[in-house]
């Protein structure tokens, strides 16, 4: 088995938070949670899910840069860009074609975006 991080990407300009959801329709809110608890019940029943979660948003962030030799602590992100990953499931999956089944799941659920990427394994000693 191969192991995939599976990625939500959310707008730069908006950056959505569990409290700004709050703002979203209340049905169609309570809809989209129920669909993610549904998948990430799948995911469980089928052995799949090895971790989840949700990130704040890069304005929260902290980067640490020791490139000059000494430690620097940035209150910013690495990069800014237009996107960025505001949730994340990693999971086991047989091949590409089973990540990519099980990502078409996830972005029904969100009615989103989902980003596929294999982790590298370690080369053979």
């Amino acid at each position: 088995m191969t192991q995939y991080f599976l990625t939500v990407p959310h707008d730069s300009a908006s950056e959505p938070t569990m409290e700004s959801m709050q703002e979203f329709d209340p049905a169609e809110l309570a809809a989209v949670m129920v669909a993610v608890d549904g998948f990430n019940t799948a995911l469980k029943d089928a052995g799949a899910l090895l971790f989840a979660g949700g990130l704040n948003p890069p304005s929260t962030a902290k980067t640490v840069d020791v490139s000059s030799g000494e430690p620097r602590v940035l209150d910013e992100p690495f990069v800014v860009a237009p996107s960025y990953v505001g949730g994340f499931w990693v999971i086991d999956a047989a091949d590409d074609a089973a990540a990519v089944e099980w990502a078409t799941k996830a972005a029904t659920a969100l009615q989103s975006r989902i980003e596929v990427r294999a982790l590298q394994e370690a080369p053979d000693a």
